[in-house]
């Protein structure tokens, strides 16, 4: 198979990346600093991240509203043009998570769409709801840290007043690019599309600027410390909304959306499993797969884990019955070796 490429792709190459394949792209996971220092820069400062691995499918028309409003679970008339929402598509089956997406709804025109789903995801987002896929037409990079809008602010003062869930489409030397105010690292930021062609010239100014660049690792880690969901892990195949813990993404008044009959029928007779935080001892993490026992018997299974660099030893998230309450005491299977831990409130790391 072939790995696509993001425009930024000699960038990364240029400043030492390790390039790996992530959802069918060569993607980099940590620069020569590491994870660990690019995940601690974005907590106490701000750092920028490539994720034009992600997709964009744009939707368009009369009819781009309504078809959006009765595939997704969300509910668009929360929101209005230059607004960004959180949503799922489900399997009408088992309303399991097929994708999470963010729809950009953009501000300079009501009939205009764009939908972001996770990179491996694209083609079947684009076979619920239709539109263009435009990923290849941009880069997306994500600024993020509480010191993310100022250092935006000297590139593009526009860029960095766009509000958070929010919308803008803004001027660069000349060139249109489309900001949200979203992200995924628990911390504040903005996300900016750019034209492939302008990618390389706006990441060197924001490097200019004061931004370091970090990777899919410090990205994956940053998540986690904030509980935010990974498909593929905390959602996906067998995974529904409710039992990840976001029944507030559906939109049960709704008449119409994918999955919304098996939806309902799961709320009614009530989940079987919960999604949980799980802290543990030591600077060993749990890891994905591993089973999660309680005095003795198997209860349930991590789905993500690893060590937090703002708290020195290892956190999850991983699946229970739902009565669990906060502070039981867990063990974790890790390849043989029992890791103690407990349950635990989330986000382990807060803004």
């Amino acid at each position: 198979m072939t790995l696509r490429q993001s425009p930024l792709d000699a960038e990364h190459r240029a400043l030492g990346a390790t390039m790996v394949e992530f959802g069918g792209w060569e993607m980099p996971i940590a620069y020569p600093s590491g994870t660990i220092e690019e995940h601690l820069a974005c907590r106490r400062r701000a750092v920028m991240f490539d994720v034009s691995h992600l997709g964009t499918v744009r939707l368009a028309g009369r009819d781009a509203f309504g078809r959006l409003q009765s595939t997704l679970t969300n509910d668009l008339h929360k929101i209005e043009p230059g607004r960004a929402q959180y949503t799922h598509l489900l399997d009408p089956t088992d309303a399991s998570v097929v994708d999470d997406i963010i729809v950009w709804w953009r501000p300079d025109d009501p009939e205009v769409f764009d939908v972001m789903p996770n990179a491996s995801n694209t083609g079947g987002v684009l076979a619920a709801i239709g539109g263009v896929d435009i990923t290849d037409q941009r880069a997306v990079i994500a600024v993020q840290g509480p010191d993310a809008r100022a250092l935006v602010s000297a590139v593009c003062p526009d860029a960095a007043a766009v509000g958070r869930f929010r919308v803008a489409t803004v001027d660069w030397e000349g060139i249109s690019c489309t900001v949200a105010g979203t992200g995924y690292t628990g911390e504040d930021g903005i996300e900016i599309a750019v034209p492939a062609a302008a990618a390389a010239d706006l990441w060197r100014s924001l490097g200019d600027a004061g931004l370091g660049a970090a990777g899919l690792g410090a990205r994956d880690t940053l998540r986690l410390e904030a509980a935010l969901p990974l498909h593929g892990h905390e959602l996906g195949p067998g995974i529904t909304s409710l039992q990840a813990g976001l029944a507030w993404v559906v939109a049960w008044n709704k008449p119409e959306f994918v999955g919304r009959d098996a939806a309902i029928a799961e709320r009614d007779r009530g989940i079987d499993r919960r999604l949980v935080g799980i802290v543990t001892e030591g600077r060993r993490p749990a890891r994905a797969g591993c089973a999660i026992s309680v005095d003795g018997v198997t209860v349930g299974e991590v789905t993500s884990g690893n060590f937090s660099p703002m708290l020195g030893h290892g956190i999850a998230l991983g699946f229970m019955p739902p009565e669990t309450p906060e502070a039981t005491a867990v063990v974790v299977d890790v390849r043989g070796n029992q890791l103690p831990g407990r349950v635990a409130a989330t986000p382990f790391v807060g803004r």
